[in-house]
This record gives structure tokens, C-alpha cells and sequence, in this order.
């Protein structure tokens, strides 16, 4: 008996990690083939036979597209506005949060239903009353209609006050009856103990960021301050023919998401458990 439960127990164990296995290949299929395109000479992505790796990878494609394009230019405002981003959400979202979920005063929770709610409008119901006020700030073509209306997210400041909440009121009580002030306290203790969650609030916001691809369009009419879900788009026009180098335009693009998700993998997903009470 026991010997049949442990071959059945090898058996369902195989299955599942070999089903998972299945889904991770059919899930990477499209990422390995827009690669392996970006790799290869235009005759040999349309040949008649199926490939997902070159038989000679070459980097020329990637060459052409930083040479020929203002590739650059478009990876070098990404970078800044979602930097900017970034370093504004994890200072204002965890002192909103850490506020919400620690002090106690009046209509706080009026305050955090109405934040909240702000999560239900559709970024186009606001698109235009937002670019009013963009405009009217003389803020068209720069930086700063880029990054001021997400500097602080509604979802980043849920995620802070829900794991703010996880956090021991002894620990506080105990820095105040130290003598620390309220300011010490959340840079000496918070915000240290907040680090896997402003890990995984830095990668959803990096994400959400990076990709943004209407608000950019609307308020920015020059390749100055383009950003490379426009450039993308651009590029493809310039070269509808040249799949290489729209492949190559993709990876360049999709690449630092992929590389900041492997290189805080560990860090997001203790910050997920955290979140969701799993730890």
C-alpha cells in the first residue's frame, strides 16, 4: 500500500511541475522569439522555415537602431521620468500611509474611502481636466508634466498603509518614550521595517511608468521629451519592413523591466507576502 501512494505521490509530482514547466515555456515562446528576431538578418526572419533562435546572432540590428534613431533620446527620458517617479512615490506614499494607518484624527477614514476611490475613475475621465491644468502651468513639452501627476498613486498609498498596519505599535511607543521625535521615528524605524514593501511599490510603479504610453502622447510634441512607448511606435513607422529592428527596438525596450524583476525578485515577493498576510 505504501509503496503504490509513494508512485502515485512521483507520479502527480511529476505532472504538476510538468505541466508548470509546459506553461513557462508557452508563456516565454513569444519573449525568446521577439529576441532571437532582434538577432537575426531580415532574410533570415522571413525564410520559409520556423525559427526562434538565429544561426548567427548579430548585433547589427541593435547598432542601426541607437545610429539610425533617436533611440537614445527616447531610453534617456524614460529613464529620468520614471526615476523621478519612482524616488517621489517612495517618499510621499509611505508617509501618507504610514499616517493613515498610525494616527489617529478626525476623517481619516473619510480621507482614505475618498483615496481609494480615486482608483475607479478611468484615467480618461480625467485626461482632459488634467491636461488643462497642464497646460495652463506651462507645462507642455517638459519633464514636469511627466512626473508631477504621479508623483504619489492611490495604489501606493493602499499597499504603504496596509503593511504600515503590520507594524507592532510597541515599536513606536517604545522610540517615544526614548525620546525620539515623530520624524526619527519614521526614518530610524518605519522605513526601514517598509523596505519590502517600497521594493514592490518601486516595481509596480516602474512598470506602470515605463509603459505609459496616452498621458506622454498628449502632452508632449517633440521627440525631446518623448518617451519610448512613443518612440516604439515611431520607429515602427519609420521601418514597417524592418522586423529586426523593431524586435530590436522591443528588447531594448522590455529589457530593464525584466532585469529590475530578476535583479528584486526576492525582495518583491517577500513584500507581496507581507501585503497579503502570507508570511
Amino acid at each position: 500500500m505504501s509503496k503504490s501512494i509513494t508512485v502515485g505521490k512521483i507520479a502527480n509530482t511529476t505532472l504538476f511541475y510538468g505541466l508548470l514547466l509546459a506553461g513557462a515555456v508557452f508563456i516565454s515562446l513569444p519573449t525568446i522569439w521577439m529576441l532571437g528576431a532582434s538577432l537575426m538578418t531580415s532574410a533570415e526572419l522571413f525564410s520559409p522555415t520556423i525559427r526562434l533562435l538565429p544561426s548567427e546572432p548579430r548585433i547589427d540590428n541593435y547598432i542601426t537602431v541607437f545610429a539610425q534613431f533617436n533611440f537614445a533620446r527616447y531610453l534617456t527620458n524614460s529613464i529620468i521620468v520614471t526615476g523621478s517617479v519612482i524616488v517621489l512615490n517612495l517618499i510621499f506614499c509611505p508617509m501618507v500611509g504610514y499616517g493613515l494607518a498610525k494616527f489617529k484624527f478626525p476623517g481619516r477614514n473619510v480621507l482614505f474611502l475618498f483615496i481609494m476611490a480615486t482608483i475607479m475613475v478611468p484615467f480618461a475621465a480625467i485626461l482632459i481636466p488634467l491636461y488643462l491644468l497642464v497646460r495652463d502651468l506651462g507645462w507642455i513639452n517638459s519633464y514636469q508634466a511627466m512626473i508631477v501627476p504621479f508623483a504619489m498613486t492611490a495604489i501606493g498609498v493602499f499597499l504603504m498603509r496596509q503593511f504600515a498596519y503590520s507594524i507592532p505599535d510597541d515599536y513606536i511607543e517604545a522610540a517615544r518614550i526614548d525620546g525620539a521625535s515623530e520624524l526619527g521615528i519614521y526614518l530610524r524605524i518605519i522605513v526601514p521595517l517598509m523596505q519590502p514593501a517600497m521594493i514592490t511599490l518601486a516595481i509596480i510603479t516602474f512598470v506602470l511608468v515605463w509603459d505609459e504610453f496616452l498621458w506622454v502622447l498628449v502632452v508632449t510634441t517633440t521627440d525631446q521629451y518623448r518617451t519610448l512607448p512613443i518612440g516604439l511606435v515611431k520607429f515602427r513607422e519609420a521601418y514597417q519592413t524592418r522586423w529586426e529592428l523593431i524586435m530590436a527596438g522591443s528588447t531594448v525596450a522590455a529589457a530593464p523591466a525584466v532585469l529590475l524583476f530578476v535583479l528584486l525578485q526576492r525582495r518583491f515577493l517577500e513584500g507581496i507576502a507581507s501585503l497579503s498576510g502570507m508570511k
